[in-house]
């Protein structure tokens, strides 16, 4: 206590949790300041309003039951209609201002946690679950706006309706009211008991809730293999589990919280008791009169509302305030890859690619590429083969700098890629992955994804050069075709051909090819085989292949075997090494063709 009394008021303001979250809201509330602040001014006479029925309950049972006063009588019930009906448009007008600003904060939450979670390295996605990002970047936004709004203005109506409450408590007799606000504050008390443990729980019940949020889009995305396999019941078993789990983290909360209430109702009403037994003596003593003890009691009911649902209210605040915490963990994550403070815009490729002495590792000190020397002049093509797992998809990941080396360095006309912006350097490139995503849309959205800016007869010519001219032909509105989610609606080499159009519309320096025909069968694999080519035209070409058939045209193929290269030359240069690792793997590919 000495400490906080000799603090200065900033400070201890500051380290309050309330005062401390909602500062760190308030960038988001700026915005829409004045219409927070006319529904934070009109929750002030919305909640001091109660204290007016109260009043009135004194002149009614003075002036009109003991006195009566017939005009009084009939002047009363008109002006508790017209207070009520006031402060019902002032709780309208409050509410609707409430979900308005909630509504947009929700929306600027949500837009920013989305812009976050794209600025992330594909590390990040490497390692964090599905399901906590579904909910820690789209659910938390809505609880914490809502519950800032929401609790901002039960507070405040509530905090003016009690005051103003008090003040006619006071007003009707002290005596009584020391009583009656002993007994609430003794209830309130209550809280501090279950802060600890309540904020466990509901931190537990965030992680299993976004497993659960895990099980249906692992179901969605992985249905055929469900339904292939049987994994029916062995999925709803898992799934059952888990909601066993949330049941109990349920009930967990309810067994540590759910006494709260309870028991301040049952110590408010003991606090009532002791009211009623001391107000019948001040009542005959003439220290207070009938109208005085109703006026009392009316108002003690109302300000015994709000405080029976205290328990109730501080959970939801502190759901809230622990959703605001975790969106400002999230936007507080710095992503490994960045742009440099000083970085420079990519030209372009005019002479080479060099990799220096480069050693890279998913995990701390488990290498996966170890001291790779590569040089790949400008318009050449370069192959990468080997045995999976040898590190060939690394090698290009660390080139679009989805990555960084761990050490060594990757140049571009002999200046370190990190010296160049992130969104030049990938500008520079187009990739075609062996599973290319397509998004929800048109065939013409996910083709200009390469290059949004591109006329209609760039548009064609990658339609032309990608083999997509048959079959756009044949469908009924042709490239604007809806695909469908992650075009599903498509096939494998018909998936692939899109994303050839899209590497071809984007008009880049650099290609990368990784595994992109290795799904195929083989009526597929020669179509997109010539789409490939004609990509591949003038550009540095990086290829990634199991088929080595595929890249035996290669300027250069590179063996890597275990993260280092053992062997490189033209395809012909490497079948003339005796037990070479590429004459090894080219023969068993052949052998296996034949047979």
């Amino acid at each position: 206590m000495k400490n906080i009394l000799t603090r200065p008021l900033g400070e201890v303001l500051a380290a309050n949790p309330i005062v401390a979250n909602y500062k760190k809201m308030w960038p988001f509330v700026k915005p829409y300041w004045f219409r927070a602040g006319l529904s934070v001014l009109l929750t002030i006479p919305a909640g001091a309003l109660d204290s007016a029925i109260a009043l009135f309950m004194k002149s009614y049972t003075d002036d009109v039951l003991v006195a009566k006063d017939k005009q009084f009588a009939a002047l009363i019930p008109v002006l508790i209609v017209a207070f009520v009906a006031v402060q019902s448009a002032l709780t309208y007008a409050v509410k609707y201002l409430n979900t308005w600003v909630g509504g947009k904060i929700t929306i600027d939450l949500r837009k920013k946690l989305f812009k976050k979670l794209l600025s992330m390295h594909p590390g990040y996605f490497d390692t964090t679950d599905s399901g906590f990002i579904m909910m820690r970047y789209n659910s938390d936004a809505d609880t914490a706006s809502t519950g800032l709004i929401n609790n901002l203005r039960k507070m405040i109506t509530r905090s003016f309706s009690a005051v103003a409450l008090i003040g006619v408590l006071l007003y009707n007799s002290w005596q009584l009211t020391l009583t009656a606000v002993g007994a609430f504050a003794l209830a309130g008390g209550l809280i501090a008991v279950v802060r600890r443990k309540l904020e466990e729980l509901v931190r537990s019940s965030v992680v299993v809730g976004s497993v659960a949020m895990r099980a249906y889009n692992e179901a969605f995305n992985g249905n055929r293999t469900i339904a292939a396999y049987n994994l029916q019941n062995d999925q709803s078993d898992r799934f059952a589990e888990l909601m066993n789990q949330i049941f109990s983290l349920n009930m967990g909360v309810v067994k540590h919280t759910g006494w709260l209430s309870p028991v301040m109702h049952l110590i408010v009403s003991l606090g009532l008791a002791l009211v009623f037994w001391q107000s019948s003596a001040l009542i005959v003593k003439g220290t207070i009169t009938s109208g005085n003890f109703t006026s009392f009691v009316t108002a003690l009911l109302l300000l015994y509302t709000p405080v029976k649902s205290m328990g109730d209210t501080y959970i939801e605040i502190k759901k809230s305030f622990l959703a605001i915490e975790r969106i400002f963990e999230i936007f507080n994550l710095k992503t490994d890859i960045a742009d440099a403070p000083a970085c420079t815009e990519l030209p372009g490729v005019k002479k080479e690619i060099r990799f220096e002495h480069v050693w890279f590792s998913y995990k701390p000190d488990v290498f996966v590429l170890k001291d790779i020397n590569l040089t790949v002049p400008v318009g050449s093509t370069i192959a990468l083969v080997g045995n999976s797992g040898g590190g060939k998809s690394t090698v290009v990941s660390l080139l679009s700098r989805f990555y960084d080396a761990a050490k060594g360095r990757i140049t571009i006309d002999g200046k370190d890629i990190k010296d160049f912006s992130l969104h030049s350097l990938r500008d520079k490139m187009a990739v075609v992955f062996q599973d290319n995503f397509l998004f929800s849309g048109t065939l013409r959205e996910n083709i200009l994804i390469g290059r949004p800016g591109a006329t209609e007869e760039d548009l064609q010519h990658a339609v032309k050069n990608a083999h997509l001219e048959d079959f756009i032909s044949s469908l009924k509105n042709g490239l604007d075709t809806v695909i469908g989610e992650r075009g599903v609606t498509l096939s494998g080499g018909q998936r692939q051909r899109v994303a050839i159009a899209r590497a071809f519309i984007r008009k880049a320096d650099i290609v990368i090819l990784d595994e992109a025909t290795s799904a195929l069968d083989n009526k597929s694999e020669t179509i997109v085989q010539k789409a490939l080519d004609n990509l591949m035209k003038d550009r540095t070409v990086f290829v990634i292949a199991h088929r080595l058939s595929t890249v035996v045209n290669a300027d250069k193929i590179v063996v890597l075997n275990e993260g280092k290269v053992v062997e490189e030359g033209t395809h012909e240069q490497l079948l003339q090494i005796r037990n070479g690792a590429y004459a090894a793997l080219y023969h068993a590919q052949f052998k296996t063709k034949e047979n």
